[in-house]
């Protein structure tokens, strides 16, 4: 029988239905992995390796950095990892021209004067931009960006897109080109502060910094300097390096900069169709199958 570690928070409705689904499987709820042959949610690393019978862990995120520092030369003989790759293209893709919008059309300026009760009028009109005919530049070729490029096209945007194999340099090129500049790159050794100062200095004084990858990709101090000095048009942040973002942080005051709080891969059914993955790759477990969204740990990503 397959003894499963659900360590995802799961309201009593949800747990019956994972239950009645998971036929011939014995579901732990109290976060042992004592005995355990699958996990599904992201337990403690050091648990994780101690585990001496788990043969498969379903992440409840895409993201798995807590994990890179474990031997997968030797863990990976025994343990496979799989995460949720692709599961919030949507969402976040939405969120990411929500915010991109709600700069451009001024919405998060006037939200402030809304609830201050103060009428503006014709002076924000001339300071309002155009999503149409916009230069992106996109860090990232993954599920993510390529949704967000689908919701950009009826704009008639020009899109580039740079992955992992693109070299700084090449990227230093495209900068001064870009309206706006998407990333959705996960937290590597290759991305950690990519966009340094420098490179931040690259971009026109109009363009808007979009990211929705990892904190670790942007030195925020530069770019919090930035966005003071108005040497940026705007910053729409779902992510930072420090979450919760704390209280003194420049951030909360840069101007035209939008946090989501990393609520941006968040719906309604959020839950519910974590569950619908796992038992999709739960049946995939039982019959030997190929399981959706395996990660290779030893590259890093």
């Amino acid at each position: 029988m397959t003894r499963i570690s659900v360590q995802v928070d799961l309201s009593k409705s949800q747990r019956t239905r994972l239950s009645a689904s998971a036929r011939g499987c014995d579901l732990v709820w109290d976060g042992t992995l004592d005995g355990c042959d699958v996990v599904f949610g992201n337990p403690e690393a050091i648990e994780m390796r101690d585990a001496a019978d788990l043969k498969w862990v379903q992440l409840e995120s895409v993201g798995f950095g807590e994990y890179l520092e474990m031997d997968w030369d030797i863990l990976g003989q025994r343990m496979t990892m799989t995460n949720l790759a692709g599961f919030f293209a949507d969402p976040v893709a939405e969120t990411a021209l929500a915010g991109i919008l709600a700069l451009g059309r001024g919405i998060d300026r006037l939200v402030r004067h809304q609830s201050g009760s103060e009428w503006v009028g014709d002076p924000i009109r001339t300071n309002l931009g155009l999503l149409k005919n916009a230069r992106v530049i996109m860090l990232g070729h993954g599920s993510i960006n390529l949704r967000l490029a689908e919701l950009l096209a009826p704009f008639h945007c020009d899109f580039t897109y740079f992955d992992s194999t693109a070299s700084p340099q090449t990227i230093e090129r495209g900068l001064p080109l870009a309206d706006i500049l998407v990333a959705a790159v996960p937290d590597t050794p290759a991305t950690r502060n990519l966009m340094n100062g420098y490179r931040l200095g690259l971009l026109p004084s109009h363009a808007v910094l979009v990211n929705l990858g990892r904190g670790s990709l942007v030195d925020e101090v530069a770019l919090a300097d930035a966005l003071q000095a108005r040497k940026l048009g705007g910053a729409v942040l779902d992510v930072t390096s420090d979450e919760p973002l704390p209280g003194e942080h420049p951030f909360w005051t840069c101007p035209n900069t939008i946090l989501t709080q990393h609520s941006g891969g968040g719906t309604t059914d959020e839950l519910d169709r974590k569950i619908e993955f796992f038992l999709s790759n739960l049946a995939r477990y039982q019959a030997g199958q190929t399981l959706t969204g395996r990660v290779d740990l030893t590259r890093g990503y």
